[in-house]
């Protein structure tokens, strides 16, 4: 089982950056994907970011975005800190959302952008964007 806690929301204008971070807990020496998903008021929870265990390096693995925040975030990952970062810059009024990591046990290279094949989910964080 995988604890996931995340941080890094606010309030920020349009066209500003922030760097959310989600620490995972538990049985971390599996390897796991970890998403970013969003829900914004009245809406359908989305599929924002995902990323392998091996984070689409050479080795490897991959990451995928949603088209609304292609070339505007940016997902990585730490394994020795248990942590994946999602770096949102030139960010957007609609960006405002509830913000929420998720964790599902993978093999190394996979991947999932379908948030019913995530078993763990953070309480999520708050981002909202100014006009």
């Amino acid at each position: 089982q995988v604890h996931l806690v995340e941080s890094g929301g606010g309030l920020v204008q349009a066209g500003g950056s922030l760097r959310l971070s989600c620490v995972a807990s538990g049985r971390t020496s599996s390897s796991y994907a970890m998403g970013w998903f969003r829900q914004a008021p009245g809406k359908e929870r989305e599929f924002v970011a995902a990323t392998s265990w091996s984070g689409g390096t050479w080795r490897g693995g991959a990451t995928y975005y949603a088209d609304s925040v292609k070339l505007r975030f940016t997902i990585s990952r730490d394994n020795a800190e248990n942590t994946v970062y999602l770096q949102m810059n030139s960010l957007k009024p609609e960006d405002t959302a509830v913000y929420y990591c998720a964790a599902t046990y993978l093999h190394p290279d996979g991947v999932a952008t379908d948030g019913r094949k995530y078993d763990y989910w953070g309480q999520g964080t708050q981002v909202t964007v100014s006009s």
